[in-house]
């Protein structure tokens, strides 16, 4: 199992300069292979392969005056970053022909200096160590002071050091890991994600929704606002630039360290745990956009399905069609309309319900009907769910187990 370790980079002065430089051959190295492979095609030439694009834009584009600046740096980021091209390119025939599901893939686009994060990735072969005084040994870099908050697991295969838009430097190891099974429980859960409350819990908890960016809203008002009085191109621009940067990075690390503590719980106390596959993408194009976008639905559910494969916890979606709001969990009556208005409703059978509380019961009856194996056999600990009544209508609903995706 593979798991990504993040850790802050204290870089110097002069390392500073060194990183700026690498991302700037990277960032070249990426734009002209990109568009060696347009001029080929709008002249009607065959696709340049890989290997055929590297010889191009690395080892000759070396021994030219124009680009011999490219082996002030390492080689090995130059690699990475067609690598970044191929693999995109990859993507991108894949939508096209049909082989890759989902949403479709856009073709690689140049990427700009002044794009907000810059990387570059080492590998196994560039030679990068861990110093004995705990610091990262990049080549052509130095030994960049590192804050460790935790130990690595094992040797990682790969590092990528990133700046993000407030000026911060990051190295982000792949270190590989075994999984860590926790002690077998019986209890499972149902989350229905919501906007009144974060996530209701089919035990009837509620988990408030903290709504950091609307908490934070005054001060990125103010400092948005002192940003746009700034004359364009001044050198108190840029600084406006990196404080409104700042203050929405305190509000998505604030965010990310909220949901990891959150999933924890969840998935230390129950053995599954079942959600509704939500269509994120859909509602941050309604108008209730920015309340979706703050409560960072997609981050949270993403911790939950890696952190149940590591720990040794199912981790299952339901259907997004599945009715779990307009469902009686009571005698499975389907009612025929529920606007987002009504907080409470009664069943004709005599049953009131909340309606996020009832929708957690609803999405764990069905993840954990979906459970069952066909000689109807339980896999794995957890009480089997009570019959369905007659009343339903709705195709039996769907969840599946899933891997792991945390790059």
């Amino acid at each position: 199992m593979q798991l990504r370790y993040n850790f802050r980079l204290y870089p110097s002065a002069g390392q500073r300069e060194s990183l700026a430089r690498a991302f700037g051959c990277a960032r070249v190295v990426f734009n002209d292979g990109l568009r060696m492979r347009q001029d080929a095609r709008d002249a009607g030439l065959p696709y340049i392969s890989d290997g055929d694009l590297s010889k191009r834009v690395i080892t000759q584009a070396k021994k030219t005056p124009k680009r011999a600046w490219l082996g002030e740096v390492s080689a090995v980021i130059l690699q990475q970053a067609l690598a970044d091209l191929n693999t995109a390119f990859r993507n991108f025939f894949a939508s096209v022909t049909g082989r890759r599901k989902g949403r479709g893939v856009a073709p690689p686009r140049f990427r700009s200096r002044k794009d907000n994060r810059q990387s570059i990735r080492f590998t196994k072969n560039a030679c990068f160590a861990i110093t004995a005084g705990g610091r990262l040994r990049l080549p052509k870099i130095g030994d960049v002071p590192v804050r460790w908050s935790r130990p690595l697991p094992s040797d990682p295969s790969s590092v990528t050091v990133v700046k993000d838009a407030c000026g911060r430097y990051f190295a982000s190891f792949v270190v590989e890991t075994s999984a860590e099974p926790l002690p077998e429980t019986p209890d499972e859960v149902g989350i229905d994600l919501g906007r009144t409350h974060f996530a209701v819990l089919s035990d009837g908890r509620k988990i408030g929704d903290p709504r950091f960016l609307r908490r934070a809203a005054k001060k990125l008002r103010k400092a948005q606002q002192a940003l746009s009085r700034k004359q364009k191109g001044s050198a108190n621009r840029k600084k406006a630039v990196v404080r409104v940067a700042r203050a929405h990075a305190r509000v998505a690390d604030a965010r990310r360290d909220w949901a990891h503590k959150q999933s924890t719980t969840l998935i230390r106390d129950n053995q599954a745990v079942y959600v509704e596959d939500l269509c994120v993408s859909g509602l941050g194009r309604t108008r209730l956009a920015k309340s979706v976008h703050d409560a960072g639905w997609s981050q949270f559910v993403a911790m939950l399905e890696y952190k149940a494969a590591r720990y040794g916890r199912y981790f299952g979606r339901i259907d997004r069609w599945f009715p779990s709001s307009r469902l009686c969990s009571a005698c499975g009556t389907v009612a025929t309309s529920m606007p987002l208005d009504i907080r409470s409703w009664s069943c004709p059978c005599g049953a009131v319900h909340d309606r996020d509380v009832n929708a957690a019961i609803n999405i764990l009856a069905a993840g954990q009907a979906d459970r069952l194996n066909d000689r109807g056999a339980r896999v794995g600990p957890g009480p089997v769910p009570a019959p369905r009544g007659e009343a339903v209508t709705h195709p039996k609903p769907h969840t599946r187990q899933t891997g792991i995706s945390i790059h």
